[in-house]
């Protein structure tokens, strides 16, 4: 748990999950700079409040909760962001129902009076979400993004400009930067080119020559990626009606391939991303009969599946949080999975080799095969006993 003093009070926030032992603050520069800026703290009179307050990609919720008294909307792609707020919202003591926690597949505020924007990592997202807000934004809404200077491109200024009107930047600021946007009542009129599809290469296995769909800020949403492409190569053999989860599921083609090389199976896809499952329901859905077994569920890992319930877990975890390098979300993807399988069940796990997953999967299960390597990346076994 960190402090975080703001014009509106001093907040005790923490990330989602709650570790004790994590470092990594809930809040940065970049959310205190525009916190500062609206509350007319460093830089003109302090911005009207009133009205529709929208606030996107607000990571941990640090914005939302400061801001709980003005009731706003937050829009956010991250399960475990939205959890965040709630977690952090009622440490504040803040009514639980003061902010309206809404994903990145809902339908926005018919009218929004102020717009926040937390600059997200994926330039793709912060365009489709842009275009899904510029309806609902008019010539008197006060527009206002941040992000620290390393996330802040000409790319990112052009995409506001584009879509909602004449864009400015601030200084730097501890090395963060405000993005200041005039909403045009007649903007130059652009389609959102979002959701994305790709024919996939040959030689995967079952997925060889089929089409995958990405909505935007999804894992590699313009090109398969090239660990995936190795571990649909070296999936498992497996036939009959087995319980198989796509871990981190992404856009689902590893879960897709699994099922169609095994008709029988039924398949759970999960990912702390609202987008990446919206992703993977839509290419097993081009990719499959009808009749295929399939869940998918926006949530944090395998938390929920009853423990012994699984057969097989496929995973290929992420090792950054937003700017962060951590094993983090791996250790627990694996600690999840080694809970929900049976005795006999497999987790199989493709990463880079310098993650050394193994050393984690033999303390965690007390066994772990490599199945396949190349310079790069390792596809690793481990059974529960």
């Amino acid at each position: 748990m960190n402090r975080f003093t703001t014009p509106w009070g001093e907040l005790d926030l923490t990330r989602f999950p709650e570790d004790p032992r994590d470092r990594l603050r809930a809040w940065d520069a970049a959310d205190d700079y525009l916190l500062r800026h609206l509350a007319g703290i460093d830089d003109g009179p302090p911005t009207d409040l009133t009205g529709t307050v929208v606030v996107v990609g607000d990571r941990w919720g640090a914005l939302a909760t400061a801001l709980a008294a003005h009731r706003p909307v937050q829009i956010s792609d991250s399960h475990l962001g939205q959890q965040a707020t709630r977690a952090n919202l009622r440490r504040s003591g803040a009514d639980p129902d003061a902010v309206r926690l809404l994903s990145t597949r809902d339908e926005v505020p018919e009218r929004i009076d102020v717009l926040l924007i937390r600059v997200p990592k994926s330039l793709a997202l912060l365009e489709d979400q842009l275009h899904r807000l510029a309806p609902a934004v008019h010539p008197g809404t006060v527009v206002a993004g941040t992000g620290m200077v390393t996330e802040i491109h000409t790319s990112t200024l052009t995409l506001f400009e584009r879509i909602l009107g004449p864009t400015r930047t601030s200084l730097a600021v501890r090395k963060a930067r405000l993005i200041h946007c005039t909403p045009d009542p007649r903007p130059a009129p652009t389609a959102n080119p979002w959701p994305h599809s790709y024919p996939l290469p040959a030689g995967i296995g079952p997925l060889s020559g089929r089409t995958v769909t990405n909505h935007a800020g999804t894992f590699c949403a313009e090109r398969l990626d090239i660990g995936t492409r190795f571990f649909l190569q070296h999936l498992p053999q497996r036939r009959g009606p087995l319980d198989v989860v796509d871990l981190g599921c992404g856009n689902g083609v590893v879960g897709t391939a699994a099922a169609l090389a095994n008709p029988e199976a039924r398949l759970l896809f999960v990912d702390e991303s609202h987008q990446a499952v919206a992703s993977a329901e839509a290419t097993f859905r081009a990719n499959t009969v009808p009749a295929a077994a399939a869940d998918f569920r926006v949530g944090d890992g395998l938390s929920g599946v009853a423990p012994g319930s699984v057969d097989l877990v496929l995973n290929n975890p992420p090792f950054h949080t937003h700017q962060a390098t951590t094993d983090a979300t791996a250790w627990r993807m694996f600690l999840g999975a080694r809970d929900a399988l049976r005795p006999g069940g497999e987790l199989w796990v493709v990463g880079n080799r310098h993650l050394v997953y193994h050393v984690k999967l033999r303390r965690l299960f007390g066994n772990c095969e490599v199945v396949a390597s190349n310079p790069k990346f390792v596809v690793l076994r481990a059974v529960r006993n």
